[in-house]
């Protein structure tokens, strides 16, 4: 056997108990261990996390209008459940549809009750379009129990000013056809 690899076997024996696994007799110099250790530090400093000062209240109205900014795409195999609408709703600062854009709703909710009610899965994107956080959005999810005054949904997390963010939305019905939308950012 090639002396080097018998010295490495034997020293291998001599510090490790066949119990430990290998990798647990390697000893770090301090020198090592230091830059370990600063690596680790500048990994968990420079980790994406949301902007500063990001917290904020939305108050919105989302104006769902079917057929126009809202189209059922699939329709269930019996009664409702299944239904799935796409979205791509105005969001205003009044409950008129004439009243400043702030904004656009983007995604779909499904009917998720299979027992004739209408609680739905719904799953978001709030593209804020002008103000403060223009250019940022909000992605938001979660159970509409449309037979609730007013419902909580999440925010899981966001883009822009809102990355990375968390929060809930509380959903109430003005109207079958308009929404009143607090939504509660944080960072």
């Amino acid at each position: 056997m090639d002396p080097q690899i018998s010295r490495v076997i034997r020293t291998s024996k001599r510090c490790c108990d066949p119990l430990i696994p290998a990798m647990a007799c390697f000893k770090l110099n301090p020198t090592s261990f230091a830059l370990a250790a600063a690596v680790a530090v500048i990994l968990a400093v420079a980790a994406p996390r949301p902007a500063a000062g990001a917290s904020a209240h939305l108050h919105v109205y989302m104006h769902d209008v079917m057929g126009d900014s809202a189209m059922m795409v699939v329709r269930g195999p019996r009664g409702n459940f299944g239904n799935t609408v796409v979205m791509d709703d105005v969001l205003t600062e009044g409950t008129s549809a004439s009243s400043a854009a702030v904004g656009r709703a983007q995604g779909q909710y499904i009917v998720a009750s299979s027992k004739g009610g209408f609680e739905l899965m719904v799953t978001m994107n709030v593209v804020l379009t002008s103000g403060a956080y223009a250019g940022s959005s909000v992605t938001v999810m979660g159970r509409d129990d449309t037979g609730v005054a007013v419902r909580e949904l999440a925010v899981v997390g966001g883009t822009g000013q809102f990355r990375m963010a968390k929060g809930y939305v509380l959903w109430k019905t003005v109207r079958p056809d308009l929404l009143e939308l607090d939504i509660y950012v944080n960072p």
